[in-house]
């Protein structure tokens, strides 16, 4: 209870801020070779067997990595039950389209080798392609349309409406959002495949991966640069109280162009997250090109790291503008859980989130190592 006493309402709203944000930055990280590699089995696999490398490349860790979005989806779901509420029946289609595209790939990774049929094999490995490039095209959208704002309205009495539809999220910032997404989750694919494969492969993949990578640069720079110029930002203009009720109708907040940028210009250290965006790409194109191929990975997460982190900086203390209302829009301090929910759901995470790290840790040690031809061909390895 002492320890409860200590973290008040505010430190725990943040530090769950800041959790959600590494749980997201998890599974982009750790899902997000499987999803770049799934993009880019069509096009780097030329033959039936190069196909069969690639899927093992991530077949035997796939399914545990999208643990972290188990993880991010509960962490909403308890820590943010508004931003669950919203987001979950707002994007309601939008996920569901995810879905989808996620259940086609443990399918794929099954069947597909099941007959010989190159007309089989070739349809499951385009799903396999539509498993990996559609959730991460679906997912930068979204937080497109984070950045610009949703259409959603409180009651009174807090009952929540959207009055959006699922075409309205595509608009321009919001696909040049989920092209970042793609470009930089696609290098980290190209990435992997270098550590993982050798040959004609990991040829294709540098190839492949260098591009994708001067391309999230020069997306993330026009993402950036239309943020400034074109979207317009949220601010808070009522005394804020960080340990008061969770109510988002107890605040006034006003709307105006380049407010996005404002944390920067008031807290120069969080330059440090995009200015993490840029080098980490730029370090993994270097690194590629240099056949580096263990540090061009951890490069490319540190581009994506700080790239998710970049937008939580601009926009906190917000974390879903409505563009009904600014008023209505939802932060860090007014759509929590309990005081109690939040610290009882730290205490649970200080114990499972380092068992699941240490779990995942030994799983790629053990599985560590090239996929070479051999043990694909020799039938008592299972391979897929």
């Amino acid at each position: 209870m002492i320890l409860h006493e200590l973290l008040n309402y505010d430190t725990l709203r943040v530090i769950w801020w800041v959790l959600l944000g590494t749980l997201l930055i998890g599974f982009a990280v750790m899902d997000g070779f499987d999803l770049g590699t799934g993009a880019l089995l069509p096009f780097i696999g030329k033959t039936d067997l190069e196909r069969r490398v690639i899927i093992n490349a991530v077949g035997p860790t796939w399914e545990g990595n999208q643990v972290w979005l188990v993880l991010g989806g509960g962490a909403i779901f308890a820590a943010w039950p508004q931003l669950y509420a919203v987001s979950f029946s707002g994007f309601y289609l939008a996920m569901f389209v995810i879905l989808v595209a996620l259940i086609l790939r443990p399918v794929a990774f099954k069947y597909r080798s099941k007959r010989e049929s190159k007309t089989w094999r070739n349809a499951w490995d385009w799903a396999l392609f539509v498993g990996g490039f559609v959730p991460a095209l679906i997912s930068g959208v979204a937080v497109g349309n984070v950045l610009v704002g949703v259409p959603f309205r409180l009651t009174p009495d807090m009952h929540i409406h959207y009055d959006g539809t699922f075409f309205g999220l595509l608009n321009p910032f919001a696909v040049l959002c989920g092209l970042v997404s793609v470009s930089m989750l696609v290098t980290h694919g190209a990435a992997w495949l270098r550590i993982k494969t050798d040959g004609a492969v990991a040829a294709r993949a540098r190839t492949v991966g260098s591009i994708s990578a001067l391309l999230t640069v020069v997306l993330y720079a026009v993402a950036g640069l239309a943020l400034w110029t074109w979207i317009d930002g949220y601010s808070i203009t009522s005394t804020i109280n960080p340990t008061g009720p969770s109510n988002p109708l107890f605040k006034t907040a006003v709307v105006g162009e380049g407010v996005w940028f404002q944390n920067y210009a008031q807290h120069g250290w969080t330059l440090i997250a995009p200015a993490l965006g840029f080098i980490g790409m730029l370090l993994a194109f270097v690194l590629m090109r240099a056949r580096r191929d263990n540090l061009t990975i951890l490069a490319s997460g540190l581009g994506i790291a700080g790239i998710i982190v970049s937008v939580g900086a601009s926009m906190f203390p917000f974390i879903l503008p409505s563009t009904v209302d600014a008023r209505f829009s939802l932060t860090v301090w007014d759509s929590s859980s309990s005081h109690m929910t939040l610290f009882i759901m730290l205490v649970s995470t200080a114990i499972f989130l380092p068992l699941i790290l240490a779990y995942t840790t030994w799983v790629y040690k053990v599985l560590w190592g090239k996929v070479d031809t051999a043990g694909i061909e020799d039938p008592s390895k299972h391979a897929y």
